[in-house]
């Protein structure tokens, strides 16, 4: 299925100070997450931040986080962002879509599109912008995820779909800005 703009939400997941740079290429999936925010707030399109045990783990790096108001950041313990509640009461009731960047592919991330899935959303995995320790464990959570349903994606896919169109003012700047 396509992308819609207006029916999707953008959620990162917990890029924080002490495991960042424990992620395996964890400069690629700063530099696609911060893309992937970056798109999102020129198109109009809500976007969501997690944070794991940040007070053990350290919160996202100030370049991300400043990028998220408050109101937007959700800090949790279980490894799942859907398992405490607090994701699915900030999600705008109409969206159904959830594109997905963060880390570790392989548990919180994965268990949290798991839980999108079978909570009825439309998942779609930002692949670039999302990462773990071991090439082998994101390799493995990406196939799994695909099993349960999940989409992947790349950056020109997320662009392109989240404008619909070209020959409109929105579609230059991304154009200008995002597509290199």
């Amino acid at each position: 299925m396509k992308i819609s703009p207006s029916n999707s939400v953008l959620l990162v997941m917990d890029i924080q100070v002490k495991l960042l740079p424990k992620i395996y290429e964890n400069e690629e999936v700063m530099k696609d997450t911060l893309w992937a925010v970056d798109l999102a707030k020129v198109i109009g399109i809500t976007s969501i931040l997690t944070e794991h045990c940040p007070d053990k783990i350290g919160t996202t790096p100030s370049e991300l986080r400043e990028k998220f108001e408050e109101k937007d950041i959700v800090s949790k313990v279980y490894f799942s962002a859907v398992s405490e509640g607090n994701l699915l009461k900030m999600m705008p009731k109409e969206k159904k879509q959830i594109i997905v960047t963060g880390t570790e592919a392989h548990i919180c991330v994965q268990q949290t599109v798991l839980d999108l899935l079978q909570s009825g959303f439309q998942v779609f995995i930002l692949e670039s912008a999302v990462g773990s320790r071991h090439p082998k464990d994101k390799k493995i959570a990406i196939k799994r995820m695909r099993q349960n349903g999940a989409e992947i994606i790349t950056r020109d896919m997320l662009a392109f779909e989240w404008l619909e169109k070209a020959e409109t003012h929105l579609f230059k700047e991304v154009l200008n800005k995002f597509i290199k």
